[in-house]
């Protein structure tokens, strides 16, 4: 029997993780995907054509930037679902408005204008009854302090130059954010709990709380008539 089907995890489901920098989120969908035999879907940096300029000149580019993101990911949201399911994403579409918009409005890196332009087109992109949610988005989290110490230990060279005060506030804002998440079921995993790198049990307690959260939100969704 596969580790799909002893947890009962169906075969088409989708489930995204999502969590500050540094917590794993590449790690945990690599595992899961693995363990599950189901497909990735991750971040396309490489092909992005306004990430340089944004970095030069933040407040001409971040609204592009972030219209860039929501396109890309509402179309590859739409390719997941149209495929038939089986996917672990890295990264959600909901961090983009809940987090980054949001932060450069607030820090006034984007103007009112162009904040509440790209609101009203997420808001009619994805929240609504015809964008397919996924069926669970697992929140990785864990101490300040942990968080740090991994973004220390795997050494990247623009996140070692990056102040200590900037991921403190994208830690806040995340807790900010995950604890008003209502857009689908969430399972909120501790960092500090499990070890997939050095210990691939630790993957099993993992599955099994997959399992258990996704058989309970679809038996409530297919008893609940609005």
């Amino acid at each position: 029997m596969s580790q799909r089907n002893r947890y009962g995890i169906p075969h088409d489901a989708v489930i995204t993780i999502a969590g500050t920098v540094g917590v794993g989120k590449s790690t945990m969908t690599n595992a899961l995907a693995n363990a599950l035999n189901f497909r990735t879907s991750l971040e396309k940096v490489d092909t992005n054509p306004y990430l340089d300029k944004f970095y030069n000149d933040f407040e001409r580019w971040s609204f592009h930037l972030q219209v860039y993101f929501l396109a890309e990911r509402f179309k590859e949201q739409k390719k997941i679902f149209e495929y038939g399911g089986g996917f672990i994403q890295d990264r959600s579409i909901y961090e983009d408005t809940g987090i980054f918009a949001k932060m450069h409005y607030e820090k006034g890196t984007m103007n009112k204008v162009d904040y509440d332009t790209y609101k009203s087109l997420f808001d009619a992109m994805v929240m609504t009854p015809y964008f397919p949610h996924p069926d669970l988005l697992i929140y990785l989290e864990g101490s300040f302090d942990d968080v740090v110490g991994r973004i220390k230990e795997r050494g990247r060279p623009m996140e070692q130059q990056t102040p200590v005060e900037y991921w403190e506030e994208m830690f806040n804002r995340y807790e900010n954010w995950i604890d008003n998440f209502n857009s689908c079921p969430v399972l909120r995993l501790n960092i500090a709990d499990y070890d997939i790198l050095n210990d691939e049990s630790s993957i099993e307690p993992i599955l099994e709380k997959i399992g258990h959260f996704i058989q309970q939100s679809r038996k409530w969704r297919s008893s609940y008539r609005p």
